[in-house]
């Protein structure tokens, strides 16, 4: 389920980030005095009532201020009013209402999203100060006064968000829907893909990088089953992120992996597997997510025998935690074995919710125990007493043994492959936890 998004809008020096670290729990914003300081969208996961969310702390907004660096801040907060689920206006009690305040909340009433109105620095507990009472006349809504210093209002404040987040329930027309994450660097062919898969150009494709700003969704029912498509946009090392838009549109990425049931890796088939490939890759194994990898644009690279073989090595070993996943050579523009994506799609979605009988489930675990027995260490050997799966998306597993210490990754790493023998688990990472039992036990 995607977490909500939950953006701190307001001018310089009100105190958003000073609310961001004190939510947060942890000094991850700067906090200064000095306006203009937090120039980044600085974004983190919180919690409050069981629910996890996004939040994002945002330059300030100077409306009509002449600096190119005051500009950009405003842009970059405009970003993420967009993308928000739900923004909090910032403002300071001890300033008073000013003329940037105003016009802030213009935009934020402009932009048709859920608004909760922050007075910060409302530092005393009882009867508020006389000056809270002029920021009704934004025409927000309700006034609450807290303070981020001192750690006053912020329940209250939590609570309002919390209203406003969006329902878990899926829609109808979204209920056992696929949800496909299309990830990789930029201009690599996804959103050229996606309209491939749709037969119909509904997102723009161009050969500039960064095209695709944020991760738009894309329904599609094929052969009786629905799927929803996530184009993202591309996702560059943190060096190579240049404009500011692009910090935002790298997190909407990482939580369109989150968001997915599937994801597809795709490669650019002429540079090859890269070390951002490997970045994004990571996240979605980290994520437990079923994955495909897609080398996209097979009909310019240079071939001879042996290159899709080749090749497939070469992934492999750049991307050896993700073994487990199926190679396709593709070619989005020409329409190359895109046709095979959806039977992929649907096979490692299924494999990613396989269940295993306890019984069935110890008999192969057995069997690779007696082909190879267990680690031991200073005359101690592991013993691993019983395995059994606890969960799906994916696929987890609980091993009860007597000492986890004496658990190798390599031995773990045998179990593993057994299973992927036995079993299939084609295109989803196993996730295991040791537990430890005595024999008495």
């Amino acid at each position: 389920m995607s977490k909500p998004v939950v953006a701190i809008i307001g001018r310089p020096n009100v105190g958003k980030s000073a609310f961001f670290n004190y939510v947060a729990g942890k000094r991850i914003s700067i906090v200064e005095e000095t306006p203009g300081v937090t120039r980044d969208r600085i974004y983190t996961e919180a919690e409050w009532r069981n629910k996890k969310f996004i939040m994002i702390d945002t330059g300030g907004i100077e409306p009509y201020s002449p600096d190119i660096i005051m500009q950009q801040m405003k842009r970059q907060a405009e970003i993420a009013i967009e993308t928000a689920d739900v923004i909090i206006f910032m403002t300071d009690v001890k300033t008073g209402l000013t003329a940037a305040d105003e016009e802030v909340a213009v935009i934020l009433r402009k932009s048709g999203k859920p608004v909760v109105l922050a007075v910060n620095k409302t530092d005393n507990i009882g009867e508020p100060p006389p000056g809270l009472y002029e920021f009704y006349n934004l025409g927000i809504g309700e006034v609450l006064g807290i303070s981020a210093a001192h750690g006053l209002g912020i329940g209250d404040l939590l609570d309002e968000v919390f209203r406003h987040f969006p329902d878990d329930d899926q829609s109808a027309e979204d209920e056992g829907a696929i949800k496909v994450a299309v990830v990789g660097r930029p201009n690599v062919g996804k959103s050229s893909l996606i309209n491939r898969l749709l037969g119909e150009e509904r997102l723009i494709v161009s050969d500039i990088p960064g095209t695709t700003r944020d991760a738009v969704d894309t329904r599609l029912e094929k052969d009786g089953r629905k799927y929803i498509f996530i184009d993202t946009a591309g996702i560059r090392r943190r060096s190579r992120i240049d404009e500011n838009i692009e910090r935002y549109s790298t997190l909407r990425s990482w939580l369109a992996i989150e968001r997915a049931d599937v994801c597809l890796v795709m490669i650019d088939a002429e540079e090859g597997p890269a070390e951002q490939d490997t970045k994004i890759a990571g996240y979605a194994h980290e994520q437990g997510k079923a994955s495909v990898i897609l080398i996209n644009k097979w009909d310019l690279a240079e071939k001879e025998t042996g290159t899709l073989e080749s090749y497939s090595k070469d992934v492999y070993e750049t991307l050896s935690f993700m073994t487990y996943a199926p190679v396709l050579f593709i070619s989005a523009l020409t329409g190359q074995r895109t046709g095979n994506i959806f039977d992929l799609i649907v096979r490692v979605h299924g494999q990613a919710g396989l269940r295993i009988s306890t019984g069935m489930l110890n008999d192969v675990v057995g069997e690779a125990i007696l082909m190879m027995q267990p680690p031991s260490d200073r005359g101690r050997r592991l013993k691993v007493y019983y395995m059994t799966q606890v969960g799906v998306n994916p696929p987890s597993f609980v091993v009860f043994v007597n000492d986890k210490k004496l658990m190798h990754y390599s031995y773990m790493r045998y179990l593993e492959n057994h299973l992927r023998k036995s079993f299939g688990f084609e295109g989803t990472p196993i996730k295991f936890t040791l537990r430890m039992k005595s024999r008495e036990e």
